[in-house]
């Protein structure tokens, strides 16, 4: 079940269509001090990285930390990033339209936390880092 301050927190991010510094202080502060407790949660946050506009840098920061915790260090197995888990993973950073660059980012974390990962996570995590680094590159090109 979601934290209905995060759901507020998420509302009111989605409304201003951008998150600052004091919003990612007031998150980890406030809203999520012990982290996430279940996959719904970080499910949300993630999708902020799709909606907003504009982020702060801290905001992916934080949810690299608060996302890598949870998947390698929360989820069972321990240190693990088993089928099921990676199965969530790809799904929610993928989310129909590709990989974000936070989300590609997040996936390259999760694999070098991890004592060992599902090789569908670690596929995904070099075909999103390969995907984001092209367009980085056409973006270069075009603005030449």
């Amino acid at each position: 079940m979601i934290n209905l301050s995060l759901q507020v927190f998420c509302n009111r991010i989605v409304a201003a269509d951008c998150i600052t510094a004091e919003d990612v202080r007031f998150l980890a502060r406030d809203v999520l001090p012990d982290g996430f407790v279940c996959r719904d949660e970080a499910d949300m946050l993630i999708a902020l990285d799709r909606i907003v506009t504009f982020a702060d840098t801290s905001f992916g920061d934080y949810l690299v930390a608060a996302v890598v915790d949870f998947a390698v260090w929360g989820e069972r197995p321990t240190g693990y990033i088993d089928a099921g888990v990676a199965s969530w993973l790809v799904s929610t950073l993928r989310a129909g339209s590709g990989p974000t660059r936070l989300a590609a980012r997040l996936a390259r974390e999760i694999v070098r936390e991890a004592q060992a990962s599902d090789e569908a996570l670690i596929a995904f995590a070099l075909a999103a880092n390969r995907a984001t680094a092209e367009t980085d590159r056409i973006r270069e090109l075009l603005a030449a």
